[in-house]
């Protein structure tokens, strides 16, 4: 009597099962229904419509703030990358210096690992090889990484202050940054390899 009874739950188990799982997305579908997006969307919408104007100009300030990094385009591998007369960029509001130099060693691990070595050469020339001057022609920098270009195609820190690339070797590079008294060698630069 006791098998029969352990056949029989062994046999009805993965019946019940089948039936629990098949019946859960139908009652899943019952909540999301369009009626119930209709009602969300009509929530947030009156909740953004009383809102009140003093924190919207406050969202709004915050914004206004933060000006992007210039978007160099890098068409041709051997030119200059910023029009003459452009102003000097600005410090970053958005992006800590310390992210934006461990963007920058991304940026050149990247290259490495696509073409089995660093970029050489001063940063000029990094830049260039960086920027699509290189065998296929492949852009590894990124504006939105706060990757900038100044008016002499030299990458720059958050402070406007260019890189200083030491090649420790084929694999391996070192990049300082001026840090915020934009002088290099002193207390406050960042260092990464």
């Amino acid at each position: 009597m006791k098998n029969r009874l352990l056949v029989a739950a062994i046999l009805i188990l993965p019946f019940a099962l089948f039936v629990y799982f098949w019946m859960r997305p139908v009652a899943e579908k019952k909540f999301s229904a369009p009626e119930n997006k209709i009602a969300q969307d009509a929530a947030v919408a009156q909740a953004l419509a009383t809102a009140s104007p003093q924190a919207n100009a406050v969202i709004a300030s915050n914004f206004a703030a933060v000006r992007p990094a210039p978007n160099p385009v890098f068409s041709a591998p051997a030119r200059n990358f910023a029009p003459a007369g452009a102003p000097a960029p600005l410090e970053f509001t958005n992006i800590s210096a310390s992210l934006v130099l461990e963007n920058m060693r991304r940026a050149i691990r990247n290259y490495g690992a696509r073409f089995g070595g660093n970029p050489v050469g001063t940063n000029l020339e990094i830049t260039r090889a960086l920027a699509g001057d290189n065998p296929k022609q492949v852009n590894f920098l990124n504006p939105d990484d706060g990757l900038r270009v100044n008016a002499d195609g030299e990458l720059v820190d958050a402070w406007g202050t260019p890189y200083f690339f030491h090649q420790l070797s084929g694999t391996e590079m070192e990049i300082h940054s001026a840090g915020p008294d934009k002088k290099m060698w002193t207390d406050d630069d960042l260092v990464t390899r």
